[in-house]
């Protein structure tokens, strides 16, 4: 293996454990903090860190507008977007449920990247393993599979999450074609990251949100663990993998993440497993398997005409 390759795979799988477990710290968090705040604060400390150690290193800050705009879009996207939605929904979500939901994700990124006209086409088997895991996240969603959480807000907080996911995926594609080779996946997720960070910053000082932001030692903890280990090692590293990897791949870390939340739910919070979740877990885990023993053809027709349309661009 290729040494890109290796450290793009141990990224991934950086971000299919760490994320993992930031589903528990984001729901002790919004126990004493806001959402925008919250996700606003977070970013904006872990954007500027990690932008201070690249300067400081020789990295520079593109000049081309447009890429700059684009890493904006993108920062918007995931940042205020799909990680806010996550953030919001889970003030009435259990942490493990919230991961459940979120596992659509696969779903929401090959649709997405299949509607380009050059995108990434799925082939039968890859469908039928997305199918399967779709199948695991929608046993949840009803009041049995909810397990006493089941309510109005709980039925918001999931359909938010979707709309969240479909935002993530969204930028994450965006981010694979418009930002390649354009500049570095650290330095992109730093700027990423301060950008998203500081509008969610204005945003919730515009909604008041500062009067109820008074952390515990308990949240506290979480955001600093959110800060650091969420935001520059994880997020880092998922901007870094996702510029080596294929989306339709890298999106998996999705089906991945639940199993951890799941499990650090009921050990920490005593959230419920339930025989429902069990089941879900393992139909999750049966997807993940048959979508990465699918056939690699179509990938590679893809990248194939990836790497022509670039040389006809030249």
């Amino acid at each position: 293996m290729k040494p890109d390759r290796r450290l793009a795979t141990l990224a991934f799988l950086i971000v299919c454990i760490v994320w993992g477990t930031t589903y528990l710290a984001i729901r002790v968090a919004v126990e004493t903090m806001p959402p925008l705040l919250l996700t606003g604060v977070r970013y904006t400390i872990a954007g500027a860190l990690m932008l201070t150690v690249l300067l400081l290193r020789g990295e520079r800050i593109p000049r081309d507008r447009r890429t700059l705009a684009n890493i904006a879009l993108v920062g918007l996207l995931l940042i205020a977007g799909g990680n806010l939605a996550l953030v919001w929904a889970e003030q009435w979500v259990p942490s493990g449920l919230a991961s459940l939901l979120v596992a659509v994700g696969p779903f929401w990124a090959t649709s997405l990247e299949a509607m380009r006209k050059d995108g990434e086409r799925i082939t039968a088997r890859q469908a039928v393993g997305m199918a399967i895991g779709f199948g695991g996240v929608a046993m949840l969603v009803t009041p049995h599979g909810a397990d006493g959480a089941f309510s109005s807000k709980f039925v918001a907080g999931a359909l938010v999450i979707q709309l969240g996911a479909i935002a993530w995926q969204g930028g994450s594609v965006h981010a694979k074609h418009a930002l390649k080779d354009k500049v570095s996946p650290l330095l992109s997720a730093a700027l990423q990251s301060l950008f998203g960070g500081v509008v969610l910053d204005v945003a919730g000082l515009a909604a008041g949100e500062a009067s109820r932001f008074h952390p515990s030692t308990r949240s506290a903890f979480a955001l600093v663990y959110l800060t650091v280990f969420g935001s520059i090692i994880a997020y880092s590293a998922y901007t870094y993998a996702l510029s080596k990897i294929r989306v339709s791949t890298m999106s998996l870390y999705a089906y991945i993440n639940p199993v951890v939340a799941v499990l650090l739910g009921w050990l920490i919070l005593h959230e419920r497993l339930t025989p429902v979740s069990i089941a879900a877990m393992v139909i999750i885990l049966a997807g993940v398997a048959v979508v990465q023993t699918a056939p690699r053809r179509a990938a590679a027709v893809v990248e194939i005409g990836e790497r022509t349309a670039r040389a006809r661009a030249a």
